[in-house]
């Protein structure tokens, strides 16, 4: 029996990409293991008496304080609440179904 050049060839290719996505993914988990202490605080600090004082100050031209729009830090709290939703239906799925 030979062996299928063709089907062993895109199973490589599936491999190298899954390999490739799955170093991605682990290093962008280590990044924001390592950033949620402070992803914490600025999600408390959002809302808090301090954000609201900060907002009411006046800040001097060409401080950049996007922190205290409410669009951005809301944003930023949505994706990640998204992104954890999402790993955990995936991961779920690759424990249940796929190992």
């Amino acid at each position: 029996m030979k062996a299928d050049i063709g089907r062993i060839q895109k199973m490589e290719a599936l491999l190298n990409r899954c390999t490739a996505a799955s170093a991605r993914l682990d290093q962008s988990l280590e990044e924001m293991d390592a950033l949620r202490k402070d992803t914490i605080r600025l999600f408390r600090y959002y809302g808090s008496e301090a954000w609201h004082a900060d907002r009411e100050a006046e800040l001097p031209e060409g401080v950049s304080a996007g922190v205290l729009s409410e669009d951005a830090a809301y944003d930023a709290i949505t994706a990640l609440r998204d992104s954890a939703f999402h790993m955990l239906k995936l991961a779920t799925d690759i424990l249940e179904n796929r190992i």
